[in-house]
């Protein structure tokens, strides 16, 4: 018996000034399979928006961190959300991958995260080794495996 791959699940954190090209990353992965987080898309009238991003990042199997000249501009939530990531992988095994920094324009990388390797984007292949990596096809597999 054959059984399908599970769906993966990604969250995005962000600027918001980069919300643009982050809401059409959300639907190119959303039509690649994937199943994406985004505030504006994932979040009903009335919900506690803070719970519902801090439960969306621990449930998430990645947050897809996206990168830009705008992230580090100012304080934001973005940065509230990229701790709680940081803080998940503490709880998870040292070979999955739970954080993805990607750069969607060319910018400096948080120190936070210059540990981990990044997709740019912006170059050519860039959305291909992003999806790669979100299949689970390149390298080790990421994520919880289903049971």
């Amino acid at each position: 018996m054959t059984t399908l791959p599970r769906l993966r699940s990604a969250f995005l954190i962000h600027s918001h000034a980069d919300r643009k090209e982050v809401h059409d990353l959300y639907k190119c992965l959303s039509r690649d399979g994937i199943k994406v987080w985004m505030d504006v898309e994932s979040l009903q009238p009335g919900q506690d928006w803070r719970r519902e991003i801090h439960k969306a990042i621990l449930k998430s199997d990645v947050a897809v961190v996206c990168l830009s000249v705008h992230f580090n501009k100012q304080e934001g939530y973005r940065h509230e959300e990229l701790r709680i990531a940081l803080e998940k992988t503490k709880f998870i095994s040292g070979d999955e991958v739970s954080i993805i920094p990607i750069r969607l324009t060319a910018c400096d990388m948080p120190e936070s995260l210059q540990h981990l390797h990044r997709v740019d984007l912006f170059e050519r292949g860039g959305y291909r080794k992003l999806l790669l990596a979100l299949q689970g096809q390149a390298g080790k597999p990421f994520g919880r495996t289903a049971g």
